[in-house]
């Protein structure tokens, strides 16, 4: 049986700040050591050459290993998911999992969080958006799974990945073998890996069959309605936290999840809340979680067929601003508007992740007294 989970999020102050995970450990609420996953929004660009994603990762390690026992090369294995970019109202924050003795856990017969962490065979650049990846993804997905004690898929709210993407360097590597890559457009393989890995995820969930390669981007009506994938630069191969409920193994934290058909359905984003176990009323407010919500985490995607609502929106010609930034800034202020709260997991390029136009949603909610969430000003 996995031991239990505690789960706090941590404001960002700045682009190199930690101190919120610090603050935790010194108070005791957390053990360094015991530190399992830490999923944060960073302030850079999101994109490729957003580096805000590195230092953010350099600064909560250092704590890691400062206040533990862990060497580097152990902290390195933690899996430290960070989605650039927050744009609009969006706050730049942390989430940070990690599990605690049994006897310290509140003990329960009802479902509660758990957390398992697998990493996928090394994903070459000429595996990026072709079924290789996908299968490849599927069994880290389900080596996760075993991890976090989880035997029924119907039991996972949340898959949060990290792939490489592709870069110059990395594109000209798999010419030099003789190989060919999906892209050359390093930017759009952020796309390409964020939604070839989901339709791994959905393959190992058992929510599509295995699809192939002409599939990959192109037909939107297979994805996962738990998976949340970002990609970055800074690894080599898929990084996958699985996040869901089992029973017996205690503690005051549980996850659930929905997904939003488009990008104003507020309504899928309470459906999630709902689904982690929160009574609330038919029309809720923010003031009605009362501090019981501990986070969101969402994916979100221009529609392709360039509406919202019935309605002709022009963010996929915009030549300007590109879409991933609008879309996201755009889901952000609807997401605050639920939570009352800006620093929301909300990240962009959800090919696969959810329906066309929509993202999935999970969230994680506190069920314990007092509730450790977050309570806006009054």
């Amino acid at each position: 049986m996995p031991e239990p989970i505690e789960v706090r999020k941590v404001p960002i102050l700045n682009v190199s700040d930690a101190s919120g995970l610090a603050a935790l450990v010194d108070a005791g609420v957390l053990d360094a050591d015991r530190v399992v996953a830490v999923i944060g929004k960073t302030e850079g660009n999101g994109g490729v050459n957003d580096y805000t994603r590195i230092i953010a990762d350099r600064a909560f390690r250092e704590v890691l290993v400062a206040k533990g026992t862990r060497t580097t090369e152990e902290v390195g294995q933690v899996p430290i998911v960070w989605s650039g970019g927050t744009d609009g109202v969006l706050s730049p924050h942390a989430t940070i999992f990690a599990t605690m003795p049994a006897k310290q856990a509140e003990h329960t017969d009802e479902p509660r969080l758990t957390v398992g962490f697998a990493m996928s065979d090394v994903l070459l650049p000429e595996d990026i958006g072709r079924t290789a990846m996908v299968a490849k993804v599927a069994d880290a997905v389900q080596e996760a799974m075993e991890r976090a004690g989880i035997t029924d898929v119907a039991d996972v709210h949340y898959v949060q990945t990290k792939t490489p993407l592709l870069t110059i360097h990395t594109i000209r590597d798999a010419k030099s073998r003789g190989k060919t890559v999906w892209t050359e457009h390093t930017h759009e393989s952020m796309d390409l890996s964020n939604g070839c890995t989901a339709l791994g995820v959905a393959v190992a969930l058992g929510e599509i069959e295995m699809p192939g390669d002409e599939d990959v981007m192109h037909d939107r009506s297979l994805f996962s309605a738990v998976a949340s994938c970002s990609s970055g630069v800074e690894l080599d191969r898929a990084q996958v936290v699985v996040v869901g409920n089992a029973q017996g193994v205690g503690g005051r934290y549980r996850i659930g999840h929905s997904v939003m058909r488009d990008a104003l359905d507020a309504d899928g984003i309470w459906e999630a809340i709902r689904d982690a176990g929160l009574d609330l009323p038919e029309r809720p407010r923010s003031s009605d979680l009362q501090g019981r919500l501990v986070n969101v985490f969402l994916k979100c995607e221009v529609s392709q067929d360039g509406q919202v609502h019935g309605r002709r929106n022009a963010m996929l010609d915009d030549s300007d601003v590109h879409w991933h930034r609008q879309i996201k800034s755009a889901v952000g202020g609807v997401t605050a508007t639920v939570t009352g709260d800006p620093a929301v997991f909300v990240s962009v390029s959800a090919a696969h992740q959810g329906p066309d136009g929509g993202g999935p949603v999970a969230a994680i909610v506190d069920l314990g007294e007092p509730p450790t969430g977050y309570l806006p000003p009054s």
